[in-house]
């Protein structure tokens, strides 16, 4: 199997210097000192095992890949979500008739309602994808769902620190247990990843949006990590009336709750002294991912007319203070 995959920050790292360590033909897609890098040195995961390094074909352009590489099997998008439209027509050369296109990445995916089967089912996000045209470039027939459990950051060029996590469940947009969903999982289990297939894969997606849409954006507009986040009563009442608005349209979409709110609060303080997501591209200069974390949610809300007011203000708090910041990355 030849995997190619399209971002090598923390998730896309990880999941390349594991293929590759397992033997699988493996390449990546960077740019700047990262690429230079992992052109030079490798690809080196560093995690409470130690240091390991791996050999990847690695470029920045998807069109040099499949000159030296060859269509693959399987493409990982591991990219912020603003990243992704202009990605997405790009990697045509890559694909091959069964190629499967594996998306991991956060918040609410521009295919949500593809198979949806719901009054929805085919429409676009348009908070994401405004005019249809990532459905269009991208067949989403290739799509097989991806929530991720795992976390690191790239600590150097080439560098990837992985805090041991690795769980990636798996799904079909339709729900239907596959012959590639399961080849895929049998795939990640011998690179010594922890793939779980689920038949409702957008329950997984409510799963960690919830806990995302409400902690992110507190986070960024605090400048606290979780534990400060989580010792704070007042936040956590307030996160937890966010939670329960977004409950309210989750189960307007016949989302399966998977955990209570309380348990998802336990959850969140047994995460530690962490900066979250949000919070680590704000201080980088990095483009915050709003749209897919806070602005898609809200979308989802109209679309099933239940207001979500705290949302919506974290939102608006989010929006401006992104606009008053230097451009970002």
């Amino acid at each position: 199997m030849k995997v190619c995959v399209i971002g090598a920050g923390a998730i896309g790292g990880l999941l390349a210097a594991r293929f590759a360590g397992a033997g699988f033909a493996t390449s990546v897609l960077a740019r700047g000192a990262h690429l230079a890098a992992i052109r030079e040195r490798g690809l080196t995961l560093v995690s409470g095992d130690g240091r390991t390094t791996a050999r990847v074909a690695a470029s920045d352009d998807p069109a040099a890949l499949a000159r030296d590489c060859g269509p693959q099997e399987v493409v990982f998008i591991a990219l912020k979500a603003h990243q992704i439209p202009a990605m997405l027509a790009r990697l045509a050369p890559l694909i091959e008739p069964e190629t499967i296109v594996v998306p991991a990445i956060n918040g609410i995916p521009w295919w949500y309602f593809f198979r949806e089967g719901g009054r929805f089912d085919g429409d676009p996000v348009r908070t994401l994808d405004p005019q249809g045209a990532m459905l269009a470039q991208l067949d989403p027939h290739r799509v097989v769902g991806c929530v991720v459990h795992a976390s690191g950051e790239v600590t150097a060029p080439g560098e990837v620190t992985w805090n041991g996590q690795k769980t990636f469940i798996l799904g079909e947009p339709d729900g239907s247990l596959s012959r590639r969903l399961n080849a895929l999982a049998e795939a990640m289990t011998r690179a010594g990843l922890e793939p779980r297939v689920s038949e409702r894969i957008r329950d997984e997606v409510w799963m960690k949006l919830i806990g995302n849409t409400s902690f992110n954006p507190v986070a960024a507009l605090t400048r606290a990590r979780m534990d400060r986040i989580c010792d704070n009563p007042g936040l956590i009442a307030f996160i937890r009336a966010v939670m329960e608005e977004m409950t309210a349209v989750a189960d307007a979409y016949g989302i399966r709750r998977l955990v209570s709110i309380d348990r998802r609060l336990e959850i969140a303080r047994g995460i530690g002294p962490v900066k979250v997501s949000m919070l680590q591209d704000l201080e980088r200069g990095r483009a915050m991912e709003i749209e897919p974390l806070v602005g898609a949610f809200l979308e989802l809300a109209r679309k099933v007319g239940i207001a979500a007011p705290l949302t919506a203000a974290l939102h608006a708090l989010l929006t401006e203070m992104a606009a008053n910041l230097p451009a970002a990355s």
